[in-house]
């Protein structure tokens, strides 16, 4: 039987806005931001990828702005990164599982949620991939970090785009369920968290481009263009 998003508990939806919405305190915490910027930044990271979702969709209003549940994961990661950062030695680490936990749920609901207003197949999996990774941009690029999805170092898109072609096979086969949604979430957290953990890299932009050519030519630039050469 076939997994209909408007069947699927709301609280699929606020478990994934709660994963990104902690990702984005930890960042605000490392960048010594205070809590009013935690707090905007957790919501920034936590609603902005269903926001350009249902944007796309032109579904009416954002869940975000309907329903005020989904203000409550945002205050509730803010709160408790607030409460236990002190004791947090390994923030970097929690922050690459939380969010990778979002986008493991985003890039299905993105999906799902484009199949069941009639996208067809390939359209639903661009929009799960700008749904799990939109938040995050939107995160890195407000706190000034280098975004994970532009980084040379790290794969960050291909486990949405993974995880979106799974939920998209399935729900076309008519076997996407709880069951099957539970299992790609758990491929994409993997292939995240592995991916980052072993430094997997995807190729660059022109064949034949070395990295370690690229990086001597760009640190000669002076302060953090090492990164900003291969966007």
């Amino acid at each position: 039987m076939t997994f209909a998003f408007d069947n699927a508990p709301v609280w699929l939806d606020l478990v994934g806005v709660f994963f990104f919405a902690v990702s984005g305190s930890l960042l605000a915490a490392r960048k010594n931001i205070d809590i009013v910027g935690s707090l905007l930044l957790a919501s920034l990271v936590g609603l902005g990828g269903g926001v350009i979702r249902d944007l796309v969709l032109d579904s009416g209003p954002p869940a975000a702005f309907s329903n005020p549940a989904y203000l409550v994961p945002p205050l509730l990661a803010t709160v408790l990164v607030y409460s236990l950062f002190s004791s947090v030695q390994r923030f970097t680490s929690l922050l690459i599982l939380f969010d990778a936990g979002g986008l493991a749920l985003f890039c299905m609901t993105g999906t799902v949620k484009a199949l069941d207003v009639g996208m067809n197949p390939v359209a639903a999996v661009l929009l799960g991939v700008m749904t799990a990774v939109g938040g995050g941009l939107l995160r890195d690029v407000t706190a000034n970090e280098v975004p994970e999805l532009f980084n040379p170092r790290d794969i960050y898109a291909l486990p949405a785009f993974a995880g979106a072609v799974l939920t998209s096979v399935l729900w076309v086969s008519g076997v996407f369920n709880a069951l099957t949604a539970v299992a790609i979430a758990a491929v994409v957290f993997t292939f995240r968290v592995v991916a980052w953990r072993r430094s997997w890299q995807a190729p660059l932009a022109v064949h034949g481009w070395h990295r370690r050519g690229v990086d001597r030519s760009d640190s000669g630039d002076g302060g953090g263009g090492s990164e900003g050469g291969h966007n």
